[in-house]
């Protein structure tokens, strides 16, 4: 059979994404889901995208590729991933795609693929093999065609209860709240989910739109979040709320419009999960400031490092006991929601600790700054792989403590540094922090003069 001209590229260390049209196309996304079926031996899947415009498009590539190939499709239509994963969940399936760029800009689309139990396909599935069998239709025989399966209730309204039973919150008293959607996913479900708690939050940006005409649906880039700080301040908010465009990240803005960091997030978060759940083992990003895992210990929970990436932590959450694990991204996964990233976990989380301390959200994060940490640097470089051996050879010997979890990692009396590379870039990756903001200084200059010397 002729070979299938697919781009290499389009598939990335957690997901398959790029521009579209343009990386790739319909007929890709074909072939690749026959491939993941032939591969995952799947019989049921679930099929979903998000609101870009590309999305439906895909998702009718997808449903004819998983039928030709002789799996029957749960054909969920409009969603976000986390809906995506509680659907693969709910209904039992062998797995699920969602078509969802995530948080890139409009000009791309792309697939998150799981397993059974809503578990990520990438680290179960090699990307290479998962490529070479798309490229060369080395499918398995289908003996009968597949059929589209009905779902048998409603998503979101299953979903919403869900989502509320699993955060254990059913009223938000007289908090107020403005959230802002980014034209996303989120918008799609919030109105039902609120009507379920008898909230009416501010509403910025709710209705679904994929060419996103008023900002990136990304909580990562500071100035998408200049209305929403604006529009908590100026309304006397107790908490502002931003989501990425499917849902499953998502930012935070106290009442001052300061933004609290996903690190601090984390244990804002923690704190609300071990005051229901004592001792639980809870996970944060090793780029998290010190602060996350004194806290963690404070509230009795144990801390436990994890890398960075949805994939390795939700694996390493179902290896090691993890309840909650917590990403500087704005991921927060929960074990409560079947070990899956959530943004409305989150947020409901955040505010359990409004309602149960009476405290102001700046009154949470306050006790936070207790370190000065920069925000992650990016270096272009020639050979990422030299750098970061430079790095440890310079630092390894002087450091307290070293260790190799996601890159190199270096803890001193005073200060650590952690140089990671990235996936898809010649980039790598500092985070650093310190006791004093001076030190903190001089020792990022110093380490930056290493890694582009």
């Amino acid at each position: 059979m002729e070979r299938k001209d697919i781009n290499r590229k389009i598939f990335k260390a957690y997901d398959i994404r790029g521009t579209y049209p343009g990386e790739w196309c319909a007929e890709d996304a074909y072939q690749i889901v026959r491939a993941y079926i032939t591969i995952a031996k799947c019989k049921t899947i679930v099929i979903s995208h998000d609101m870009r415009e590309s999305g439906e498009e895909i998702a009718e590539a997808l449903i004819k590729g998983a039928l030709d190939q002789g799996c029957d499709v749960y054909n969920v239509g409009l969603a976000s991933t986390p809906m995506n994963y509680f659907a693969v969940k709910e209904l039992g399936a062998d797995g699920g795609v969602q078509v969802t760029a995530s948080h890139n800009p409009a000009g791309y689309n792309g697939m998150k693929i799981t397993m059974k139990g809503a578990v990520p396909a990438v680290g179960i599935i090699d990307n290479d093999e998962l490529w070479e069998t798309a490229c060369t239709s080395n499918f398995a025989t289908v003996t009968k065609q597949g059929k589209i399966l009905e779902i048998g209730f409603d998503i979101v309204d299953k979903y919403c209860d869900a989502i509320l039973d699993a955060a254990n919150i059913h009223s938000l008293g007289n908090l107020k709240l403005a959230i802002d959607c980014g034209n996303g996913m989120s918008g799609y479900y919030l109105p039902k989910m609120f009507e379920k708690l008898g909230n009416n939050p501010i509403r910025l940006y709710w209705r679904q739109d994929g060419t996103f005409p008023n900002h990136e649906a990304n909580p990562l880039k500071l100035e998408t979040l200049r209305v929403l700080q604006d529009t908590v301040v100026d309304n006397g908010c107790d908490l502002g709320i931003a989501y990425d465009g499917d849902s499953d990240r998502v930012g935070f803005v106290d009442e001052k419009g300061e933004i609290i960091p996903g690190d601090f997030a984390t244990a804002i978060i923690a704190k609300a999960i071990l005051a229901e759940n004592p001792g639980k083992n809870i996970m944060y990003d090793l780029r998290a400031s010190w602060v996350i895992k004194e806290e963690i210990e404070k509230s009795g929970g144990k801390a436990t490092m994890c890398r960075v990436g949805h994939a390795p932590i939700k694996q390493q959450m179902r290896a090691e006991d993890g309840f909650f694990a917590g990403e500087l991204t704005g991921h927060f996964y929960f074990s409560q929601f079947f070990v899956t990233d959530n943004g409305d976990m989150a947020m409901f989380n955040v505010l359990k600790q409004l309602l149960q301390t009476g405290k102001k959200a700046s009154e949470l994060q306050a006790p936070l700054k207790r370190y000065f940490k920069i925000n992650e640097i990016n270096s272009k470089v020639e050979d990422a792989a030299a750098v970061l051996k430079k790095v440890e050879e310079i630092y390894g010997p002087q450091a307290k403590n070293t260790f190799h979890l996601d890159g190199f990692s270096a803890e001193f009396e005073d200060w650590w540094l952690n140089v990671r590379m990235s996936n898809t870039e010649p980039l790598v990756r500092l985070n650093l922090e310190a006791k004093t903001k001076a030190l903190m200084e001089e020792k990022t200059e110093e380490v930056l003069k290493v890694i582009r010397r």
